[in-house]
């Protein structure tokens, strides 16, 4: 069982949601996105997003946005983020890490040594926000051969004969996409996340986490009780930003702090699920 799968049984069995953090690799600079990696699971992070900096986030509000131009501005690359999860599975290898970002990084070193690159260091999944279903083979079948998982992105514009193309071929877990529009810029609707939650397990199996709107640890609740993950990442990013000029040790407390009132919410918010 991979380790995404494990998390999720083991938190199913609990009647528990899983908290997903997202920080971008290298922001505000290396050693304290390090640091920030290697607290995240003692703060009640159960899986954990980590993006790829890259020049040109569009799925990305201006909160992530600023965070990929810091970790650049400071030396990120990609060998520095595999260098990151290398570093965190020797502390930790029960925690899922997930690579998000954009198939730029990805098609520069070549599909098939990213991912071997990805499994030597310990990535257990990616979410490629700009690679349609039609064209990711070149990236499935390596990461499938690798046992990675491919994690999909369900939008509420996603229509019930597109939802059966994202189906294929997912695995890990689904994204559902609370809004239309780019992250950290708007808030879910409770009654229309409800409803794509119904449609979408009535279509899969596969867990359900939540993103795209969820800033406060009360949101963060709402979304438990009714997904299997509430996904935090604009939020958590900003903290980083104002918290810069106070040092590594202030930005790690900050984070820790919200990424430990986040966790708390959604574990003690989560339930009965819809469809469940």
């Amino acid at each position: 069982m991979s380790r995404i799968a494990a998390r999720f049984a083991d938190l199913k069995a609990q009647g528990k949601a899983a908290f997903v953090p997202f920080i971008t690799a290298g922001d505000p600079d290396f050693e304290t996105s390090r640091a920030i990696l290697e607290a995240l699971p003692g703060a009640g992070a159960d899986v954990i997003e980590l993006g790829m900096p890259f020049t040109d986030p569009m799925a990305d509000g201006p909160a992530v946005q600023a965070s990929s131009l810091r970790a650049l501005k400071a030396g990120a690359t990609m060998a520095r983020t595999f260098e990151l999860v290398r570093g965190f599975r020797q502390r930790d290898d029960k925690t899922p890490i997930v690579l998000m970002g954009y198939y730029n990084p990805v098609h520069a070193r070549g599909a098939d040594n990213f991912v071997r690159e990805a499994a030597a260091a310990g990535v257990d999944g990616f979410i490629i926000v700009d690679l349609p279903p039609e064209e990711d083979a070149i990236l499935l079948k390596p990461a499938h051969a690798a046992g990675i998982d491919i994690i999909r992105l369900v939008t509420p514009t996603t229509h019930d004969a597109r939802l059966l193309k994202v189906l294929n071929g997912a695995s890990g877990y689904l994204y559902y996409v609370s809004i239309t529009g780019v992250t950290g810029t708007k808030s879910f609707a409770e009654d229309d996340v409800k409803a794509a939650l119904a449609r979408i397990r009535k279509a899969s199996n596969l867990p359900v986490a939540v993103g795209f709107g969820i800033r406060t640890p009360a949101q963060a609740g709402q979304i438990a009780r009714i997904a299997d993950a509430a996904v935090v990442g604009s939020a958590i990013v900003g903290v980083i930003a104002d918290n810069q000029k106070a040092g590594r040790d202030r930005i790690v407390t900050a984070v820790t702090d919200l990424c430990r009132a986040l966790a708390d919410s959604i574990h003690a918010g989560s339930g009965a699920k819809v469809g469940a």
